[in-house]
């Protein structure tokens, strides 16, 4: 994928979801477009064919584009990212660097990696949470939204960000190197994303309806004392409140796996759908307790 937009430019990788001419690729490769900006999909083949926005979210770092007059598109096949075990042969392919149909391949290092990237706009709006896939296939910039193959070349992730040795971390997009670090949403989630973003044009978040201390710096994720709009950290009638969550909760489990920052309560409930029943271990008052809470619904952006 070829970027243009009035600011800036650059160049990603998508793979194509179905026979209508669906291209599932990285908000941060599209985004540059804006508005008013141009996104040229070039195939294995060589063909070209101009892509217009169906939908994107910034919060899982994940977009739909679409071309049309397209013939003989063949959609790759999904697998069951849930499956995936450490140590499972992997295969990335992209376009790194503009080099168009690299292909790399290592194994899966971890699994469930809390992962954030973006902030550039310094509100915290284009931040994306993912719980992603560890791989050491070197994936390099222009590498975004490339699938991540298993051994039956079925996807299982979309690469999305690399950790480089110049800068601690850095998006895909940027021009850091690969050190055989790089990160992949997983295609579960990614597929219902995708969905919601083919049929309404927008995803939709979990949510548990607290605001987070994000400066507490202690194990887990405390609730805050109030929310961002100085109202009350707890949202009333929310998941949290019906299931008795209070300001000042530390949770530090979420379904039995161990909860150790804010960032990560947010990765963790990311990868569950709205409705999904949670269970979470919470300290109030040096007490620890359950409680079961069904994730709520908000909108993407």
């Amino acid at each position: 994928l070829h970027v243009t937009g009035s600011e800036e430019s650059g160049t990603g990788t998508g793979f194509v979801l179905d026979d209508r001419g669906h291209i599932l690729t990285n908000n941060h490769v599209v985004e540059p477009a804006g508005a008013d900006g141009e996104i040229s999909v070039t195939f294995h083949s060589g063909d070209t064919a101009k892509a217009t926005v169906v939908g994107r979210d910034s919060g899982y770092d994940l977009a739909v584009v679409k071309v049309s007059g397209v013939s003989g598109l063949k959609p790759m096949t999904l697998g069951n990212s849930d499956s995936v075990q450490v140590g499972d042969p992997v295969v990335a392919i992209g376009a790194p660097y503009d080099l168009e149909g690299t292909v790399t391949s290592g194994i899966i290092s971890a699994k469930e990696r809390p992962i954030t990237a973006g902030g550039e706009s310094g509100d915290g709006s284009d931040v994306s949470y993912v719980d992603a896939l560890q791989t050491d296939a070197p994936i390099n910039p222009g590498n975004s939204g490339g699938p991540l193959l298993d051994s039956q070349a079925r996807v299982i992730g979309i690469n999305s960000a690399i950790r480089s040795a110049d800068s601690g971390s850095d998006e895909s997009g940027g021009q850091a190197g690969s050190i055989g670090l790089g990160f992949a949403i997983p295609v579960n989630q990614a597929k219902r994303v995708a969905e919601e973003l083919i049929n309404t044009g927008k995803a939709t978040h979990p949510v548990i309806g607290v605001t987070l201390d994000m400066d507490y710096l202690g194990d887990g994720a405390r609730v805050g004392t109030k929310g961002n709009d100085g109202g009350a950290a707890v949202n009333a009638g929310g998941p949290g409140d019906k299931a008795g969550i209070k300001a000042g909760d530390v949770i530090t489990e979420v379904d039995g796996q161990r909860v150790h920052s804010g960032e990560e309560l947010i990765v963790k409930t990311r990868a569950h759908r709205p409705g999904d029943r949670l269970e979470l271990t919470v300290e109030r008052g040096g007490k620890e307790m359950t409680i079961s809470l069904v994730l709520g619904s908000s909108d993407g952006d």
